[in-house]
C-alpha cells in the first residue's frame, strides 16, 4: 500500500509515476481520492474548533456552578457539539475505508532506477551467464524426453484436468532432488533459514502481500463446510512468499532482529486466469507447481543491497547446475503489483530456442509492510517501516525442464549434473526405460 502521506503532499506526481506502469493510469481515481481528502480536512478542521469550543464551555460551566448561576443553555450546547463531534467522528471512519479501499487497488511504484516502458518490450537485459550447448542431433524438448522418465501430462490430466501433472520414477526423483538440492544451497551457503508453511491462507495473508482485493481470480479457495471452521474460506497459496513474508504481520521487530532471511519449498497454486493459449505444452504454465522461495526482511537502507544479493543467490543455483541464463531489469510495465524493482532470471530452453523466466527477485520496499502494519524500531526509538523481498529460488518444474533440455544426448538419456548426483543416489546417466 501506497504512503497516503505522499499522496497527499504531491498527489499529481504519484500519478505520474503510475501512469509509467500503465498510461492511462487506470489504477488511482484522483478526482475521488480529492473530494475524500478535501472532506477529510473539512471535518478535521470542524472537529478541532468543536473540541476548543467544548473545552472553553466547560470551563464557563465550572465558572457559573462556582456563582450559583444557571448552566442550562451552555449544557446544552455541550450536548450539541458532542453529537456533532460523533457524527463527525463516524464520517471520518467512513472516508478513511474508503481511502485504504482505493489504495489496496494501487500497485507500487517504480523506483527511480526502472527503466520506463509498456511491457516485457522495454525489459533491459543486465548479464549473461554460460554459453548454449550446440547440439550435433535434434533436440527433444521436455514433454518427449521426460515421458520415458515417468513425466506423465496424460494421467494428471485424468485426475485432475489440463495444466496439472503426475511424475513417477526418475522425473519425480530428479524433482525432488532438485528442490533438496535449491534449499540445502539457501541455508547453508547464503543464511536463509529453511521453514515449512501451511498451504492454505486466510484472506488477510494475501491481502498483506498484495494478492487481494486485485487478483482474487487468479487465487483457488477452499471453504469448509463442517465442524468449527464450517463456512471458513481459505485460499491455496500462489508462492510461499505469502506465508513466509506474513510470518511477520502486525510486529514491531527490534533492529538487530533484521535482516530476516526466510526459504521455503512449497506447492504453488494458480488459476492463471487471462493466459488461455499460451504455454499449453509441457511444465512451463501448470496450475500446481513447485518452488523454492526466498524472502527478506530487512531494515530501508539495505534493501537495494539485499535485493542485488538475492538476484545472485538464485544465479548460484543455476551456475552450480551449468545452465545458460540471463539476468532482466524489468521495465515499469512489466512488473509485478508490489514490486518496485524487479530482476528476472531467464533460463535457456534448447527445444524452443530462447530464454524462459525461471526466477523473479522483487525489492517491494514498504509497500507490502504498510499493508502488514510490520515495523521495527529504529535507532531514534520510532516505529518504521521494514523493507520486504522476494525471490524464486528457483521454479522447481521450470528447473527440470532446463535440466532435461540442456543435459539431453543423443540416445535421448539425460546426463545428471554433478551437483545432483549426491540426491540421485549417485546416478550419473538416467535412461528411458524400455
Amino acid at each position: 500500500m501506497l504512503d497516503i502521506t505522499l499522496l497527499r503532499r504531491d498527489l499529481d506526481g504519484v500519478l505520474a509515476r503510475l501512469a509509467t506502469r500503465k498510461n492511462p493510469q487506470p489504477f488511482l481515481d484522483a478526482d475521488t481520492f480529492r473530494a475524500l481528502e478535501a472532506e477529510r480536512k473539512t471535518l478535521q478542521i470542524r472537529t478541532e474548533e468543536l473540541q476548543s469550543r467544548r473545552n472553553q464551555l466547560s470551563k464557563q460551566i465550572g465558572g457559573l456552578k462556582a456563582k450559583g448561576q444557571d448552566t442550562t443553555a451552555v449544557m446544552a450546547e455541550v450536548g450539541g457539539i458532542g453529537d456533532e463531534m460523533k457524527a463527525g467522528g463516524e464520517r471520518l471512519t467512513q472516508i478513511q475505508a474508503a481511502l485504504d479501499a482505493m489504495l489496496l487497488h494501487v500497485p507500487n511504484l517504480p523506483a527511480a532506477d526502472v527503466p520506463v516502458g509498456p511491457d516485457e518490450h522495454a525489459n533491459v537485459e543486465v548479464r549473461r551467464w554460460g554459453t548454449p550447448r550446440a547440439f550435433d542431433f535434434t533436440v527433444k524438448d521436455h514433454v518427449d524426453l521426460g515421458a520415458p522418465l515417468g513425466l506423465d501430462f496424460e494421467t494428471g490430466a485424468k485426475l485432475s484436468g489440463s495444466r496439472f501433472t503426475f511424475m513417477q520414477g526418475a522425473a519425480a526423483r530428479l524433482h525432488r532432488a532438485l528442490a533438496q538440492f535449491m534449499l540445502d544451497v539457501q541455508t547453508t551457503e547464503h543464511g536463509y533459514t529453511e521453514c515449512y508453511t501451511p498451504y492454505l491462507v486466510q484472506a488477510k495473508a494475501l491481502q498483506g502481500t498484495g494478492q487481494l482485493p486485485k487478483f482474487e481470480q487468479d487465487l483457488f479457495h477452499v471453504t469448509s463446510g463442517d465442524g468449527d471452521a464450517a463456512g471458513s474460506k481459505w485460499y491455496l497459496i500462489p508462492t510461499s512468499e505469502v506465508t513466509l513474508t506474513n510470518a511477520v504481520a502486525e510486529t514491531v521487530l527490534a533492529i538487530d532482529q533484521l535482516p530476516i532471511k526466510l526459504t521455503a519449498h512449497s506447492p504453488c497454486f494458480r488459476s492463471e486466469a487471462g493466459s488461455a493459449g499460451r504455454d499449453t505444452r509441457g511444465l512451463i504454465r501448470q496450475h500446481q507447481f513447485d518452488k523454492v522461495e526466498m524472502v527478506q526482511i530487512v531494515h530501508p537502507e539495505h534493501s537495494e543491497g539485499a535485493l542485488a544479493e538475492m538476484v545472485g543467490h538464485a544465479e548460484a543455483i543455476l551456475q552450480k547446475l551449468g545452465l545458460p541464463y540471463r539476468v532482466l531489469l524489468l521495465s515499469t510495465g512489466d512488473m509485478g503489483f508490489g514490486a518496485a524493482k524487479t530482476f528476472d532470471l531467464e533460463v535457456w530452453v534448447p527445444a524452443q530456442g530462447t530464454y524462459r523466466e525461471i526466477s523473479s527477485c522483487s525489492n517491494c520496499e514498504a509497500f507490502q509492510a504498510r499493508r502488514m502494519q510490520t515495523r521495527f524500531k529504529n535507532a531514534q526509538g520510532k516505529n518504521e517501516f521494514v523493507h520486504t523481498l522476494n525471490g524464486s529460488g528457483l521454479a522447481v518444474g521450470r528447473t527440470l525442464v532446463a535440466v532435461l533440455e540442456n543435459c539431453q544426448n543423443a540416445d535421448g538419456s539425460i546426463t545428471v549434473p554433478d551437483v545432483l548426483r549426491p540426491y540421485m543416489g549417485g546416478v550419473e546417466v538416467l535412461r528411458p526405460a524400455c
